[in-house]
């Protein structure tokens, strides 16, 4: 299943996506979409749903993000080999785990607002999951059974801010709309392997990354392993895995977001984002 959000800023109505590309109505079916109400108990219920009998929603609408709100937003860095190398980093030992904040949260069709002071505004295309149980001491063999949904995230990043401004990377990566999500939320059956799937950026048409989740440090049940050792994992909360090669970081010479930029990412089979900067 494809799950969105759809309806103008403040109205929206969770959503399923049809095969045939209709978007049809889950009110009265379940709750809006954020913590309990992304279950993986709540996905097997709406699994047994008919689309047909949901009502069409017109075409042309607003999608807007998929989830209302997340617990938490957690970050893996340096998480694919290539990108630690064009950044000249050491591959960690162990997942490198940070957050954005939460209000970062935004759709995938939003503008990109520069920050005021914001000069190494940054893409960074990343596959994202949402937890669908309480997850504490997952095993290698469990992992991916937390899962209730994956989806397409863009990490903007604004790289003065997270490297030359003090403490963590929170706040190179905790602007507004700099956690643009979906469009829609992709149920695990539709997922074969998260380890190989094309991740993509486009800016002004022009590709910049083109890679695969293949070259993950960390594969996605690796991740979440290593993290529930530390933390319980919240029905709702989202993780982002980390980018590939191809940031403007990494550039010779950098090469940053301007006003009036286009930037497209994608995942494969979880669908594009377009943002422009303003």
């Amino acid at each position: 299943m494809k799950l969105l959000r759809y309806g103008p800023t403040g109205q929206e109505v969770p959503a399923l996506l049809d095969t045939d590309g209709t978007i049809r109505d889950l009110s009265g079916k379940c709750e809006d979409f954020q913590g309990d109400a992304i279950s993986l108990e709540v996905i097997e219920k709406l699994r047994g749903i008919d689309p047909k009998t949901l009502p069409e929603l017109p075409a042309g609408g607003r999608i807007g993000c998929p989830l209302v709100d997340v617990p938490n937003f957690f970050c893996i860095g340096l998480n694919y080999a290539m990108h630690a190398a064009e950044t000249g980093a050491t591959p960690p030992p162990e997942p490198m785990i940070f957050n954005k904040a939460t209000s970062a949260l935004c759709g995938a069709y939003e503008d990109l607002p520069v920050p005021p002071e914001s000069t190494q505004l940054d893409w960074e295309v990343e596959l994202g999951f949402v937890i669908g149980r309480e997850c504490r001491h997952a095993t290698p063999e469990n992992a991916l059974s937390f899962i209730s949904a994956y989806f397409t995230c863009n990490d903007v990043s604004e790289r003065d801010f997270q490297k030359s401004r003090g403490g963590q990377f929170v706040k190179g990566k905790s602007a507004t709309n700099f956690g643009p999500i979906g469009p829609y939320l992709v149920t695990p059956d539709e997922v074969v392997d998260p380890q190989n799937l094309r991740v993509t950026t486009m800016v002004n048409g022009k590709t910049m990354q083109d890679s695969n989740t293949s070259d993950m440090i960390f594969s996605v049940a690796e991740i979440i392993v290593n993290m529930s050792k530390y933390m319980t994992l919240r029905t709702g909360d989202i993780v982002i895995t980390g980018t590939p090669s191809g940031v403007g970081l990494g550039m010779k010479p950098p090469t940053f977001l301007n006003k009036g930029d286009v930037v497209e990412v994608e995942v494969e089979g979880l669908g594009a984002q377009r943002a422009t900067v303003v």
